[in-house]
């Protein structure tokens, strides 16, 4: 029997097997596959940058990154463009630019080898019993059980643990965002965050990727999502982008707590952590901070012993929890379009880029 089961291999279950996987029996669950290389597959739909809040996290787990995670070219600019309203401003913040990929494999090679990883394999179910719970489990076409004294949700923002644990309880907001790997022969030195209510309440992106630029947009689900995309991209042609064939498109579910209610750590020996949590950037979507922060919150609640550990880790989350309400009371701000109006327009620390290809989005 297990100790601990951790449902999600990605940065919050990865690192939550990483600090306790030492002091617990513990069982790590994966659905996506390990392919050539020891690369987790299918990659993850995600911007692969590393925000101020998620490097300061690298630093508190005494956490480097290899140098073959990181992607060209590095960024030091956020280009704010307001589509709509025809204004552009650039501010200065570093992101480092990554390879999610290798990033999530680095993550997962560091778990101890007394964690039980298991990947290419689908949690189906649980039940409860008197010593805990009896996990179905799917590999390879096989469906087996197995036991643990803890669960523990790290799925993301569709886990199945939380939706088995509370399927009463609505989720917070959730937005499908789509994201295209598409030729350019050019680098943008920086990462291009978009705006428009004709496309979206939320915001679009684009990100360079070495010969690649990333372009993406976190949409309302529903039938218009993919031609609301398509909208986007022709937009940023007539604003001068440059861009060829689509290589691939990913998709995937995110998340954008408004309220300290949509953040859920669990109950009765169920723990959620990371964006099965709620705990994501209502502002950015940025979520590996809170992926750490969580993950790290949890195995403190752990430290000592399993009992009671539920109160320990609600306890944890505090501060979290406040620092997303303040994002939240950001995001009101930032999603205004006429505060976000006065803001660019009033040039307040944004920086003047000079580059010898000015004429070129």
């Amino acid at each position: 029997m297990y100790d601990v089961a951790i449902v999600g291999a990605g940065p919050a279950g990865a690192t939550l097997a990483r600090l306790i996987g030492l002091r617990y029996r513990v069982l790590l669950i994966e659905k996506r596959r390990i392919e050539g290389g020891g690369m987790l597959a299918p990659p993850k739909c995600c911007g692969g940058l590393l925000a101020p809040d998620a490097q300061r996290m690298l630093s508190v787990l005494g956490l480097g990154l290899p140098k073959d995670v990181l992607e060209e070219p590095q960024l030091f600019v956020v280009k704010a463009v307001d589509l709509r309203q025809g204004l552009e401003r650039c501010y200065q913040r570093h992101y480092i630019n990554m390879d999610r990929q290798r990033f999530d494999h680095w993550l997962l090679s560091m778990v101890p080898s007394t964690v039980d990883v298991r990947t290419d394999c689908r949690f189906v179910s649980f039940a409860r019993d008197p010593d805990g719970f009896t996990l179905s489990l799917r590999q390879g076409g096989e469906l087996y059980t197995e036991r643990a004294r803890i669960l523990v949700g790290a799925g993301g923002a569709n886990c199945r643990v939380r939706r088995l644990l509370l399927p009463q309880r609505p989720y917070p907001a959730r937005y499908i965002a789509i994201q295209e790997w598409v030729e350019k022969d050019h680098n943008l030195p920086y990462f291009t965050s978009l705006f428009d209510r004709e496309i979206t309440d939320y915001y679009g992106w684009t990100i360079p990727k070495a010969n690649h630029l990333l372009i993406g947009a976190a949409l309302r689900p529903g039938r218009t999502a993919s031609a609301r995309f398509e909208l986007l991209k022709d937009k940023l042609r007539r604003l001068g982008f440059e861009f060829g064939r689509t290589l691939r498109r990913e998709g995937a579910y995110i998340v954008r707590p408004t309220r300290l209610a949509d953040v859920v750590p669990g109950s009765s020996r169920i723990a959620l952590i990371g964006e099965a949590a709620g705990a994501i950037s209502p502002s950015s979507a940025e979520g590996f901070s809170y992926a750490f922060r969580s993950a790290l919150a949890l195995a403190r609640a752990l430290h000592a012993t399993r009992d009671g550990f539920e109160k320990r880790y609600r306890d944890e989350l505090r501060l979290l929890r406040a620092n997303l309400l303040l994002k939240s009371w950001k995001s009101r701000v930032v999603f205004n379009p006429t505060l976000r109006k006065a803001i660019m327009k009033s040039g307040v620390q944004c920086v003047h880029m000079v580059a010898s290809q000015e004429g070129r989005a």
